[in-house]
């Protein structure tokens, strides 16, 4: 690292994450962009896709045109499949580290993630030397890997407040509802062709009802921190809003566990994670307090009947669903505090 600056490539730097990824990266004050790459609008600034961006920053090239020996770490913000053949083809590169935002790595067996994805996998070899990082659980592991995937934004806002409860078995496990709704950007720049629902921007539409692709890192998941088999359903929504997302989780509690000891496991476990805020139990909550954030706001409400609470998780997709969370997963792996350059 040349004074002390980590030199950084960018690969899909104009999509939705990539723009923010870049806008956080440019302020981020250990971090050199070497390049910013894309497929399309060769030679062009990277302002011209988004005015917040600030700084002398490279113009858009081609990947093929970058020297890898020059570089400490790839960001890839690319469409499934496409991150895989790139870091096949330069994971020879000993020095260099990958931050992969795509679902190329998240899954741990090749054969599921064919079947979600309907991709076949090309650098299965590479899989088991990857890490499934958010970042809050992965603090410990995370340096002892080249390749980190980044998670999903729905499974980010359904973990943060799950795991810590299924790890100490406070809840039932055989009926969790789970119903999440995200700002259209989540979709990609390309939305209105993967949702042609009619009058898209002033209406709520339910999609991928009865197997939506995070299903697939779910399942992977829950089963790491639970004995026994976890029964959810699982319902994402699209709002008529850019970014944000409310995921509403229906929980049974066992026998005796109190809306208090729910409440004070949560507290207890994300006591050091700077980006969790836990709110006062009953409290109302929105993604409108988390936007350009990357933090994840948590809600223990009652309910009208004794053994059953909602928790209610909210993040910015783009941000701790996303880019935020490969910052805060960059800043792990190099020894940085886990809070530079997001605050």
């Amino acid at each position: 690292m040349s004074q002390n600056k980590l030199k950084i490539v960018v690969a899909g730097a104009t999509g939705y994450v990539g723009l923010d990824l870049v806008h956080y990266l440019s302020k981020h004050p250990k971090v050199h962009i070497l390049s910013l790459c894309a497929q399309k609008n060769l030679g062009k600034k990277i302002q011209n896709f988004d005015k917040k961006i600030k700084g002398k920053l490279p113009k858009i090239s081609h990947i093929d045109k970058v020297n890898w020996k020059d570089v400490d770490l790839l960001f890839l913000s690319l469409p499934n499949g496409e991150g895989q053949k790139i870091i096949k083809k330069l994971y020879k590169h000993v020095h260099l580290k990958f931050i992969d935002l795509s679902a190329d790595f998240r899954i741990e067996n090749f054969k599921k993630y064919k079947e979600w994805y309907k991709i076949n996998h090309n650098a299965k070899s590479l899989i088991n030397k990857s890490i499934y990082s958010i970042a809050e659980f992965t603090k410990a592991k995370i340096k002892n890997y080249r390749i980190i995937a980044n998670p999903g934004c729905y499974p980010t806002s359904i973990q943060l407040p799950l795991v810590p409860l299924l790890k100490k078995s406070l809840i039932n496990t055989k009926n969790i509802i789970i119903d999440s709704k995200s700002g259209y950007s989540g979709a990609g720049k390309n939305y209105k062709l993967k949702f042609n629902h009619k009058n898209f921007d002033s209406s709520i539409f339910v999609y991928g009802i009865e197997k939506h692709r995070h299903m697939s890192e779910l399942d992977q998941e829950f089963k790491k921190y639970s004995k026994n088999k976890i029964n959810y359903t699982f319902n994402p929504h699209l709002l008529p809003t850019f970014r944000g997302i409310l995921s509403s989780i229906y929980l049974e509690t066992k026998k005796n566990v109190s809306i208090n000891k729910i409440y004070k496991e949560l507290k207890t476990f994300h006591s050091k994670n700077k980006f969790i805020k836990i709110l006062k139990i009953n409290s109302p909550t929105g993604s409108g307090n988390v936007l350009n954030t990357n933090n994840c706001e948590i809600s223990i409400c009652k309910t009208r009947y004794k053994n059953k609470i909602v928790i209610f998780s909210a993040i910015d997709n783009l941000v701790k669903g996303a880019s935020g969370q490969a910052i805060q997963n960059m800043n792990l792996l190099y020894n940085f505090k886990e809070n530079l350059g997001l605050k």
